[in-house]
């Protein structure tokens, strides 16, 4: 389901009004895009500070409601105060239905808890990224990509290349790159420690026993 919000347009632009407007209750903001001039909005900020703690509202196209006038759009900037919980600034992106959105999805991790690396090996996750950026349509867009790790054992990890995208969706990645997504790790003192102990004292059993053997007797020397 879509998520929704209001917005007014804004008249009155400049640091004074704005200062005016968040002492009004209101956020001030902008729509652009779509071969469109911007648009100066202004937004409740109960309403949108409530709706960014919706993990969708980051990463989903959007309706923005100004004046009875739908249109959809996508969160592209969140400018907060250093230490209030106030929201001083907001950006949106119009969506043009043709053209192949760039955005950052967040990555959902599942079944870490019976991935060999972590039931068997005695592991731990390590999420190198907790958000891919991709490419799609508008109607494409999923709101998370889902990474199983029900397979993944110690030592080991999971690439961006082996991601399960979903149909239209690429991820978006350097040239000849391919990003760990995440990892298990075996951390000081688990399994893999004591196996390269046990591995180390066997070595050393096997050359105490060669040094206590005695010489082999020289072949007789020919008169």
């Amino acid at each position: 389901m879509q998520i929704e919000f209001n917005a007014q347009v804004r008249t009155l632009q400049g640091t004074g009004a704005s200062r005016r407007l968040r002492k009004a209750g209101r956020v001030p903001g902008v729509v652009y895009g779509s071969d469109k001039p911007a648009e100066a909005i202004d937004i409740d900020h109960n309403e949108i500070y409530h709706k960014l703690k919706l993990e969708a509202f980051h990463a989903s196209v959007l309706s923005m409601n100004v004046a009875g006038a739908k249109q959809n759009v996508l969160l592209r900037d969140v400018q907060m105060h250093p230490f209030r919980r106030q929201v001083l600034h907001l950006d949106f992106q119009r969506v043009d239905a043709t053209h192949k959105l760039h955005i950052k999805v967040p990555l959902h991790f599942i079944n870490a808890d019976i991935a060999p690396g972590v039931k068997e090996g005695g592991g731990i996750v390590s999420h190198v990224q907790t958000e891919l950026d991709i490419k799609c349509l508008a109607g494409d867009l999923p709101e998370f990509i889902e990474v199983d790790l029900k397979d993944l054992d110690a030592g080991h990890s999971i690439h961006v290349s082996a991601l399960n995208l979903p149909k239209g969706v690429e991820a978006v990645v350097h040239k000849g790159e391919d990003p760990v997504v995440v990892s298990i790790i075996i951390p000081r003192g688990g399994v893999a420690d004591e196996a390269a102990d046990a591995a180390v004292a066997a070595t050393a059993a096997a050359a105490t026993a060669a040094a206590a053997a005695p010489a082999a007797a020289a072949p007789a020397e020919k008169k």
